[in-house]
């Protein structure tokens, strides 16, 4: 009887585990903000060494915005990315989401980052329009 009981727990909670986790939003609005060369060069350096072909990048729009915390102050950013997989095919666009911390001097977190399918850019596209960051244009416009 226990091992059916356990059974049918492990297999309720594969269930579980299989779904794509959702990005944190802390329900908490950013103020937007421009993005500065230093957080640019913090941003994609973060963004550049999750990448299979970290030369290949191409950055498409981005936007930051700032909040507080439980007390700390980070910065929010979204955009989307562009790369070559590791078979040397270039990629689609890949939306993320990133974290800075000013006190932290360079801190970089990466909070997600989907693939180039629909899910993906809907989940981290909501995520970024929920704190007030809406990526519209997804086209690469520079090679940084």
């Amino acid at each position: 009887m226990w091992k059916m009981v356990r059974l049918l727990l492990v297999a309720s909670l594969c269930g579980c585990m299989a779904a794509t986790p959702r990005p944190e939003t802390d329900g908490q609005q950013v103020s937007p903000i421009p993005i500065s060369l230093a957080l640019e060069e913090i941003i994609t350096t973060g963004i550049r060494q999750r990448l299979p072909d970290p030369a290949s990048a191409r950055f498409g729009t981005m936007l930051a915005g700032e909040r507080t915390v439980h007390g700390r102050q980070e910065i929010v950013v979204c955009g989307t990315v562009s790369a070559n997989t590791p078979s040397g095919v270039h990629g689609g666009d890949k939306p993320f989401i990133a974290k800075t911390y000013p006190e932290a001097a360079g801190s970089f977190e990466l909070v997600a980052m989907g693939d180039d399918t629909e899910t993906a850019r809907l989940q981290i596209g909501g995520t970024c329009r929920a704190a007030g960051l809406p990526i519209h244009d997804t086209a690469p416009k520079t090679h940084l």
